[in-house]
Parts: structure tokens; sequence; C-alpha cells
């Protein structure tokens, strides 16, 4: 599991030439080092001055911590699903009846392939909702990592998007194709204008 890895293992075998991992497990250690960012962020911003929003900065310690191990449990996930569509393609297809159920097969393992990456992409906008409730509450010595967790969150988001496009563009059935498309067209781009907005005004305040 990339959860228990250490980094020097992990990029290793992504620098590998192996299918797994790959953009789908990068994009959740984003995820995860955004939310981490965040939790960061908030434990600094406690006891004190900052006591009156103990109750604030505590929800969001505690979500934070569990969004970490959510995303770097989709990074698993991308990985066992990407497993599954080399594993479909490579099912027999010498029969009609044989290539009828291998493109069944594929169909399924694609699109079951862009769950993980659509799941991240929810929790990533998560991660920059609570990076954003930090911003007026924060020890300003740490606010440049508020930034820095939004960006990490804004490139989960735009990987996992990509990784979604390539296995919808794959789907030779229309209705399995135009379901998919449903679900996930612009998924990202409510995270991404919510993260550029963030970053942008913690710049703003260093800068001022």
């Amino acid at each position: 599991m990339i959860g228990s890895e250490t980094i020097n293992d992990y990029l290793g075998r992504l620098a590998s030439r192996k299918p797994t991992p790959g953009g789908g497990a990068a994009a959740a250690l984003h995820a995860a080092q955004g939310a981490a960012l965040v939790a960061m962020v908030a434990r600094f911003s406690t006891g004190g001055k900052f006591e009156q929003h103990a109750e604030t900065t505590s929800r969001i310690i505690s979500t934070a911590d569990g969004l970490i191990g959510e995303t770097l449990g989709l990074a698993d996930a991308d990985e066992t699903a990407f497993k599954a569509v080399i594993a479909s393609y490579k099912l027999p297809a010498e029969t009609d009846s044989d290539r009828a159920t291998r493109a069944a097969a594929i169909n399924s393992a694609l699109a079951q392939a862009a769950q993980p990456p659509a799941r991240l992409i929810e929790l990533s906008g998560e991660v920059v909702d609570l990076a954003a409730e930090l911003l007026d509450i924060a020890n300003p010595n740490v606010i440049s990592d508020i930034a820095a967790a939004a960006d990490a969150a804004r490139a989960a988001a735009t990987t996992a998007r990509v990784n979604i496009d390539i296995n919808v563009v794959a789907i030779k059935d229309a209705p399995t194709r135009a379901a998919l498309a449903e679900q996930t067209d612009g998924l990202e781009e409510k995270v991404v204008l919510a993260a550029d907005s963030l970053s942008r005004q913690v710049r703003e305040r260093i800068l001022r």
C-alpha cells in the first residue's frame, strides 16, 4: 500500500517502466499533502490568542486528518482499478463471444477506474474549503501554507480530471461513456477556481 511505503520506494515505483502507480496515485498524494498542510496550519493556530477559534480549528484538524487517510486510500484504489483495466485488455478475443465479453469487461473496468479520481476531485474541494476557513483565523506565520495546501489540492483535481478523461474517451459503449461524462463533467472547475482565489488572497496578504 502506498500509504505504508517510504517516499523513496514509492518514487522508485512511480519512475519505473510499470503501469502502476501512475498519475492517479500522484494526484491522490497531492491531495493528501494538501490535507496535511491544512492540519498543520490549524495546529499552529491553537491556544493563546487563537483560543476563541478553538472549536473551528479542532474540527478542521479532525477533518483534515481524516482526509489524509481517505486520499491515500484512493491512491491504492486507483492502482487496483488500473490493474483491472490492464487485465481486461488481456482477455481472449478469438471468437465473437470472446470479443463481446472482452469489450464489456473493458468498458466496465474503464468506468470503474474513473471512480477513484472522481472521488478525489470531491475530496480536493474539501481540502480547499478547509484551507479557506483558516484564512482569517490562522497563525500569520504559517499563512503561506494555506496557499500551498490550495495549490496541492488544485493539482490533485486537475490531474484527476485528466485521468477521468482518458478513461472516458477509451470507452466504446456510448451509453456508458455518456453516463460517466454526465457524472464527472465540470467536477474540477469549482476546485480550481476556489484554489486560485485562495492562493491569490494569501499572496495579497503576504505582500501588502
